[in-house]
């Protein structure tokens, strides 16, 4: 590579699939313990209590890794069509 090209950092994109992949997976653990994942998701969004969610598969570890403003920003950008 040479010195005057420039390189794209592209975490968002990246952050957005991450998020995604990890909200697929609590939502199918939730499932598969028979609780209803997004009424489950929603309260662990409102509440910050961990406890919504399962440990099963690990999901209760990995819900954590998202901020939860950052996930309700996502969501109302989603729901608005503003999705980048």
């Amino acid at each position: 590579m040479a010195l005057d090209e420039t390189v794209s950092f592209k975490i968002e994109k990246d952050k957005n699939i991450k998020t995604r992949e990890i909200l697929r997976e609590v939502y199918e653990a939730l499932k598969e313990k028979g609780y209803h994942p997004i009424n489950q998701i929603v309260g662990y969004i409102l509440s910050g209590d961990p406890t919504y969610i399962t440990s099963h598969n690990n999901a209760r570890n990995l819900i954590r890794q998202i901020e939860r403003d950052e996930l309700l920003e996502k969501m109302v950008k989603n729901y608005l069509g503003l999705d980048d």
